[in-house]
């Protein structure tokens, strides 16, 4: 081959180079493709590559090939460079120009030596070192710096002895290699600053997202976590489920690119909470709003017992001197079984307030009767009955603390999610996150909300995040209205749920059979949670 052919075959490798590192979405990896690129296309027999830290006051060694002394330093190789950065200036301030690397970079041109034994100017003490340790002869030095589209040296690409491919004799590096070098550097450093301009937006727009998390958590306490937890439990499951290689979801796989947007979609499935109202999402009482009223009814109480003291006391004093002390007697009587039957309906009340058990129907009932019988006199003797219509309302929930009304107003989170994210313009590789974080409280059976969504109009993805919302809820322990449940409580319920249409029977087999719920409850339950689970007791799973 001579070298006019030989100067063409480079020519098309550093055009698939650059294609190659234009598609490289990791920072390492396309370091390393760099320097590996460089060496190729100029028979370089070993390089370093350099990048400025964030002061920009030193370079930091990267990668490090050497292939005649198997030498293989940072990226995939596995061993850390441990080599201290090289100072861009002196301690007094002045330019570091006898490190080459240094002086490339602060001088923003490229330097191409032909032996370093024999160059003058720079100081070669520690290549010297190197080669004495390790019997290697260093002698030919290109080095070429790599600068953003702001001008700004972001790194310095070092290729050492040229081999000639041919005879295999170090040499000097040519200037047609030098041409290489540096329209290679040119599209590395472009490759390197477009994908770090990626991260950087990326980090900026989680750090976005966390900020809206944050603004949740500022709001309520008691949910502020389950924004955190939530996308961690359901890329546990979706990874689990890219694992199976048999079933029904065999065929599912997810690239890194599935990977983000699932992992954006269940940072932001909850954003629309971020409008609902305090006292509705913190409602841990049936009677609280902005405070707890059971403090009102319970001031009533104390007044409808004061009127029966008072009218047990005025009983008596009518009664004329001739009367029997048994007279007397059955009048305060009267009035302590009254007392009594006060104490029995508040105490009830307080009860029913808390909302941890179903109410029956007789419990209803209890709460209506209360509200007939009892009244208060006020200041002006005006007599009100000791529970509003709108206490009445909200006692005689039967299960938890919400109204219809307002687990309309909690509902609607999600409508405002949906709303959020569809009026965003995302990228190609993002576009799925409105119907992933949306779905969550779809059911399999079309009855959920607020698309009425059957499992087939589903992805596997927003099926994965229903899961994950559902057992994050049960197992928490930082909701103010429940006690969190053990896994055994917790999967009996989900069990319930798969036979019942709530949730995908075959991902809740995945969930089970790959212990995806003892991977989470080990990092985010208390121990006492965390009891042992009899599988075969599970409604609707199959012990394989």
């Amino acid at each position: 081959m001579d070298k006019f052919d030989d100067l063409l075959r480079r020519f098309e490798d550093l055009n698939e180079i650059g294609a190659a590192l234009s598609n490289e979405r990791n920072i390492e990896a396309l370091l390393e493709k760099i320097l590996l690129a460089a060496k190729a296309i100029t028979h370089a027999d070993g390089g370093t590559l350099y990048r400025t830290d964030e002061s920009g006051e030193h370079l930091r060694f990267e990668i490090m090939r050497t292939d005649s002394i198997g030498i293989a330093m940072g990226g995939t190789s596995g061993k850390r460079i441990v080599f201290p950065p090289l100072p861009l200036h002196l301690p007094g301030g002045q330019p570091n120009l006898s490190m080459v690397a240094a002086y490339c970079a602060l001088n923003r041109c490229t330097v191409n030596i032909a032996d370093a034994y024999a160059a003058e100017g720079f100081d070669f003490s520690g290549t010297r070192a190197f080669d004495a340790r390790t019997g290697y002869r260093s002698t030919s030095f290109l080095t070429v710096p790599m600068m953003n589209h702001e001008g700004r040296v972001i790194g310095v690409l070092q290729l050492i002895n040229a081999v000639n491919p041919v005879s295999g004799v170090v040499g000097v590096f040519s200037d047609s290699d030098r041409r290489l070098a540096e329209s290679l550097a040119s599209q590395a450093a472009i490759a390197l600053t477009n994908r770090q301009l990626v991260s950087q937006l990326e980090a900026l727009f989680e750090s976005f997202i966390t900020l809206i998390n944050n603004a949740i958590d500022e709001k309520s306490p008691y949910t502020g976590g389950h924004c955190q937890r939530v996308p961690t439990l359901t890329m546990m499951l979706a990874e689990a489920v890219n694992d199976t290689t048999e079933g029904p979801l065999a065929d599912f796989t997810m690239t890194d690119a599935d990977r983000y947007e699932l992992k954006i979609a269940g940072l932001l499935h909850d954003c629309g909470k971020v409008t609902t109202p305090v006292h509705v999402v913190d409602k841990a009482t049936k009677l609280q709003t902005i405070f707890d009223r059971i403090q009102l009814v319970n001031t009533r109480f104390e007044l409808i017992r004061r009127d029966i003291e008072l009218a047990t006391l005025r009983r008596q004093m009518a009664l004329g001197p001739d009367t029997t002390s048994a007279a007397r007697a059955r009048i305060e009587r009267d009035g302590a079984d009254l007392l009594n039957e006060v104490e029995g309906d508040r105490a009830f009340l307080r009860q029913a307030n808390i909302g941890s058990e179903r109410m029956s129907d007789a419990d209803v009932e209890r709460v209506h009767a209360i509200a007939r019988r009892w009244s208060w006199t006020d200041a002006q003797g005006a007599r009100h009955p000791c529970l509003s219509a709108d206490e009445v309302e909200n006692l005689t929930i039967r299960a938890g603390t919400l109204t219809g009304a307002e687990r309309e107003i909690i509902n609607y989170h999600i409508v405002l999610t949906i709303r959020m994210l569809e009026s965003l313009p995302w990228p190609r590789h993002l576009t799925n996150v409105p119907e992933y974080a949306g779905g969550h409280h779809e059911r399999m059976d079309g009855k959920g909300y607020p698309r009425g969504l059957t499992r087939e109009q589903m992805s596997v993805q927003a099926r994965v995040m229903g899961i994950a919302d559902i057992f994050e809820a049960l197992t928490a322990k930082d909701r103010p209205y429940k006690r969190p449940m053990k896994l055994s409580e917790a999967l009996h319920i989900l069990g319930k749920f798969r036979l019942n249409g709530h949730i995908d029977p075959d991902l809740f087999d995945v969930f089970v059979r790959q212990q995806v719920y003892l991977r989470y409850a080990e990092t985010y339950l208390d121990p006492e949670q965390i009891d042992d689970v009899n599988l075969s007791a599970i409604p609707g799973y199959a012990v394989n």
